[in-house]
Order: structure tokens, then C-alpha cells, then sequence
């Protein structure tokens, strides 16, 4: 029953005006998505597993991501609590984020390779990995 109310959900937003405050840009770029094995390093996480998508959208404060699944050896991606780290591979450097799935929607197309639509809340972002977002969005920006 979940299921079926994000679907409806995500279809009405094609209808009734979308509340995301920030501006999206749509943008395919590669990233890698884990889930923490345990305590968070100085150095960065020491993750579990990750898997590889792409991203569809973009912007300050969230990003759309297209996925293979959305688990990862037995935990999900988009449960409760889960801490996502996100490697985006930006054309100027690689950034590093920590986010939230705040929604998913598996895709109709059972050829594809990519399953899931995944929405993102940006949760945490260095300084220097936010000046090179920000900066990207504006490039990006038509």
C-alpha cells in the first residue's frame, strides 16, 4: 500500500505545482552511493558496500538519483535513519555529501538498467564541496 501512495503522489506533482523551494537543474552525472559501515572517519567514511547510478536533477539542497536498487547487502537506502554518502562526480573535481532519501519511485521500465528514482536531502556538504556545487549549478544554469 506504501507503494502505491508515493506512485499517486509522485504523479500528481505533474499536476499540482511542485513545492521544492530550490531550483532544480536536470544533469546525468556519475555517482557512487553508501551506506556507513560504523563510525565515520576524519578522513571520510568507511562504508559497507556502495552502488553506482546517475544523478537526473540537481540543486543546493537536493538531487535526484537514478539507481539500480535501493538496497544495499540487506539495508536499504531509503530507510529510516539511513545516512546516505553520496560521491558526485562533478566535470570540475569529485564532491562528497551526506543526505537523506526523502522519497523513491520505482521506474516502469523493466529493461532498464537503472530502477529507481530516488529523491535526496542534502544533510551535510563541506564548505569547499558546496563552493564547487554552487558553482557547477550556476555554470549549469541556461
Amino acid at each position: 500500500m506504501p507503494e502505491f501512495v508515493r506512485i499517486i503522489a509522485a504523479r500528481l506533482r505533474h499536476f499540482v505545482a511542485d513545492r521544492r523551494s530550490a531550483k532544480r537543474i536536470s544533469k546525468r552525472l556519475r555517482c557512487t552511493v553508501g551506506l556507513a559501515a560504523g563510525r565515520v572517519e576524519t578522513r571520510g567514511p568507511k562504508l559497507d558496500a556502495s552502488l553506482e547510478g546517475y544523478t537526473y536533477d540537481l540543486s543546493t539542497s537536493g538531487l535526484g538519483l537514478l539507481m539500480p536498487a535501493i538496497h544495499i547487502k540487506g539495508r536499504y537506502l531509503t530507510g529510516a535513519g539511513s545516512k546516505l554518502f553520496i560521491l558526485l562526480e562533478l566535470p570540475e573535481a569529485p564532491i562528497l555529501l551526506q543526505g537523506v532519501a526523502e522519497r523513491y519511485e520505482r521506474l516502469e521500465q523493466d529493461d532498464a538498467e537503472m530502477k529507481y528514482m530516488l529523491g535526496i536531502r542534502i544533510t551535510e556538504i563541506s564548505d569547499q564541496d558546496r563552493a564547487f556545487l554552487l558553482k557547477h549549478l550556476k555554470q549549469s544554469d541556461p
